[in-house]
């Protein structure tokens, strides 16, 4: 595919002096496994090699460990109605999860679920990840942020790019080999970031995971859910609604 037609993914125009073509790659699935088509996926990780799951929608938000085998929570944790939760991390024996338009996230016992706290912040969460250090936001702008995990106090922003350009929308992200892995809301690909720069050196075309025409709801259940179990070195997607949970390998195109 040539690198004219990725372009056309992103809701951004691409400039002529772009300091970096992202490299653009395949996926192969390796398995697929089942996924409740009313998990509204906004949080995807590994925790101690169980799969956690963060959902959305007020009335509807839950965050629960997964029995990947038959994608049905063993353990759950169910919002009050007013909170719409978004994505998630784990920080130690913790699992932070962000809130929409709360202003807020709330930590939780990683055995228990039990909600043990809290800490503000402004604006919209998104999405989660831990780099070992500090975690990692991102808020719908082309923003990622930096947190400490000491007293939860932002340390520095950088911008996402796109051959020289911000990358909004940013979404879901997992932490991977020294980079970021995202979601672009409604789009099919995730992009590598360089955690430093905000740089999108490469690009991952998932356009033919779950097809459109599949979908129940095209422009609802759209691609959102990474997940990456360091033990195994698996890869693991998902999207909002979708039917499955797909573990992938990325190839060069």
């Amino acid at each position: 595919m040539p690198i004219s037609l990725a372009c056309a993914f992103f809701l951004l125009q691409a400039t002529p002096a772009a300091p970096v073509e992202p490299e653009v790659i395949g996926v192969d699935v390796v398995r697929s496994y089942p996924h409740e088509t009313d998990a509204f996926t906004q949080g995807l990780l590994f925790a101690n090699g169980v799969l956690i799951e963060s959902t959305g929608l007020k009335g509807r938000s839950r965050l629960r460990k997964l029995s990947l085998r038959s994608g049905l929570p063993t353990q759950e944790y169910t919002f009050p109605d007013d909170i719409f939760a978004e994505g998630t991390a784990l920080v130690g024996k913790k699992l932070i999860t962000l809130t929409y338009h709360a202003e807020k996230a709330m930590i939780f016992d990683l055995r228990t679920l039990e909600e043990e706290g809290s800490f503000p912040y402004q604006g919209e969460g998104w999405g989660l990840t831990y780099d070992g250090d500090q975690l990692i936001m991102s808020d719908g702008t082309a923003e990622l942020r930096f947190i400490e995990t000491e007293n939860y106090q932002e340390t520095r922003r950088v911008t996402v790019t796109f051959r020289g350009e911000p990358l909004r929308q940013i979404n879901e992200l997992e932490y991977i080999d020294g980079k970021v892995w995202a979601n672009v809301w409604m789009q099919d690909v995730l992009v590598r970031i360089d955690p430093e720069t905000g740089v999108v050196d490469q690009i991952a075309d998932l356009r033919d995971l779950f097809p459109h025409d599949q979908r129940e709801a095209p422009y609802r259940d759209v691609l959102n859910g990474i997940a990456y179990e360091p033990e195994s070195e698996r890869l693991f997607v998902t999207g909002k609604n979708w039917p499955q949970i797909f573990e992938i390998q990325l190839r060069p195109r």
